[in-house]
């Protein structure tokens, strides 16, 4: 994966008699993939809400003390990475605001693009914000809804927010899973001990805790757990089209995850399958670029005969500290994350499967480093199609001027990247390796048709001024009622 950014991780758990910040823990431990900047778990015992959140890994951020002060019998919690705000403590969720119905604590995966419009009109109402993520803004639509059940408060806020969101949402009762009406980001339903219910980004979070998959939260479904039971609505009726995220089944999610029933595992064995019918080469071996790649590397291998073989190493702590390299080091780049096997690679001529070209900067550098380990020949097979636009629903992905294959054709980006071929896996290709019908995905990045309408072009730093960057406080957020018209269509 060259330059994408992964999106944030939720996990929400409601299971008395346990443990739940210990649980909340190593499930966002084991979705600690998704972001690694921030991590935050808030809990409920009946009475008030408790929260904790810092700057770092999950490992890092939570101890024995921290965990021991957060009891309580129902939890939330969030791994972050930026999509809209700055990558700061004031941002780090879960966020704890307080509205005429209570206190409630917010995480949300995804990106919300009209964020903005509404942020202004709130403003405009009295509302005072706190952070400069889109995540406030729809916890203030929830909070400041005009009703006395939060039910009603669900349907305003989700009439008027576009864009992706899978929320978990605590208040002193209960625990609420919230999805997008497209169903954009994903989220899914455990059951834990028999009595207990956990909600979780990807499946592999449920079984890490031994939690039996149950579902999947649907497209535009508010699902409720408390002390009677689990209970589901659909504020806005019955869901109509699909967009879960393509590149989900590409890249973001664990091969262990499940997403619609599909195992990822596989799915990125067909891909890479598919892309050697699609791009045959002769070749002495096929190598992936680990880890995501991996996969698929091995399905082009057993596609086309040619043996599979580790080519690269990958140093999986690179990324995962706040020390930067010194400038020596940072000239090495991208050997500093890979290291090629000389023994295996000298005097061969390479496949090389990854899952995507974005920008262009890190390819070239792979492809020099394989051609100085000894490699007469060096392939790249993608396994996914050219990103020619930007994401605007949780993937910092790049502006469309950044984007290589946006401003380049495939032998322009071929000679670019130094690779004797070039071959991208067509979207045709990549949909039917997911095993589900053309048209539930959100293709926008490879086909620039969005499910919903988006700015011309997103600012992560939209929210933000120098007055408005949040400071290094973890914030309360104090709701208003609000008069703008919350029961107004979607814009």
């Amino acid at each position: 994966m060259q330059g994408l950014r992964e999106k944030c991780g939720i996990f929400g758990v409601f299971a008395p008699g346990e443990d739940v910040a210990r649980l909340t823990f190593f499930g966002l431990h084991a979705l600690q993939h998704r972001g690694q900047e921030s991590a935050g778990i808030a809990t409920t015992d009946g009475r008030k809400l408790n929260i904790f959140a810092e700057m770092g890994l999950v490992a890092q951020v939570f101890d024995e003390d921290t965990l021991a002060g957060l009891p309580g019998h129902a939890a939330i919690g969030h791994t972050r990475y930026s999509t809209t705000g700055s990558s700061v403590l004031g941002n780090a969720q879960p966020f704890l605001i307080r509205g005429a119905l209570g206190e409630l604590a917010i995480a949300h995966n995804g990106n919300v693009v009209n964020a903005g419009t509404m942020r202004d009109d709130l403003e405009a109402c009295g509302t005072r914000f706190e952070t400069t993520s889109d995540t406030e803004v729809l916890g203030h639509l929830l909070a400041a809804a005009p009703s006395s059940h939060w039910q009603d408060g669900f349907a305003a806020m989700m009439r008027r927010a576009v864009g992706a969101y899978s929320l978990v949402i605590l208040s002193k009762e209960a625990l609420y899973a919230v999805r997008d009406p497209l169903g954009i980001r994903p989220l899914c339903i455990g059951r834990l001990n028999g009595h207990g219910w956990v909600f979780a980004s990807e499946t592999c979070a449920l079984d890490h805790l031994g939690a039996e998959f149950v579902r999947e939260v649907a497209p535009g479904e508010v699902v409720r757990v408390d002390e009677h039971g689990l209970t589901s609505t659909f504020p806005l009726g019955d869901a109509g089209d699909q967009a879960l995220c393509l590149f989900e089944f590409i890249y973001f999610a664990r091969p262990d995850s499940k997403l619609d029933g599909q195992l990822l595992h596989p799915v990125r064995m067909r891909m890479g399958a598919r892309l050697s019918e699609e791009h045959p080469v002769d070749a002495d071996l096929v190598i992936g670029v680990p880890d995501s790649a991996t996969a698929a590397a091995i399905g082009y291998a057993a596609a086309s005969g040619i043996p599979y073989a580790e080519g690269l190493v990958k140093n999986r702590y690179v990324g995962r500290t706040f020390i930067q390299p010194d400038q020596r080091l940072r000239e090495r780049g991208v050997q500093l994350k890979y290291n090629p096997l000389r023994e295996v690679i000298q005097g061969k001529r390479v496949i090389v499967v990854d899952d995507s070209i974005v920008r262009g900067t890190t390819t070239p550098r792979v492809v020099r480093m394989l051609r100085d380990a000894g490699a007469t020949e060096v392939h790249m097979r993608i396994t996914s199609p050219p990103i020619t636009h930007p994401c605007f629903y949780g993937v910092d992905m790049a502006t469309r001027g950044e984007l290589i294959a946006a401003i380049m054709d495939t032998d322009a980006i071929r000679e670019h990247i130094g690779a004797d071929s070039l071959g991208y896996l067509t979207l045709e290709g990549t949909v039917k390796a997911t095993g589900l019908d053309y048209g539930r995905h959100c293709t926008a990045c490879f086909s620039g048709t969005y499910p919903s309408e988006v700015p011309l072009q997103f600012d992560k730093f939209a929210l933000e001024s120098e007055a408005s960057r949040p400071d290094h406080e973890i914030p309360v957020i104090a709701a208003r009622p609000a008069t703008i018209p919350l029961t107004a269509g979607r814009p």
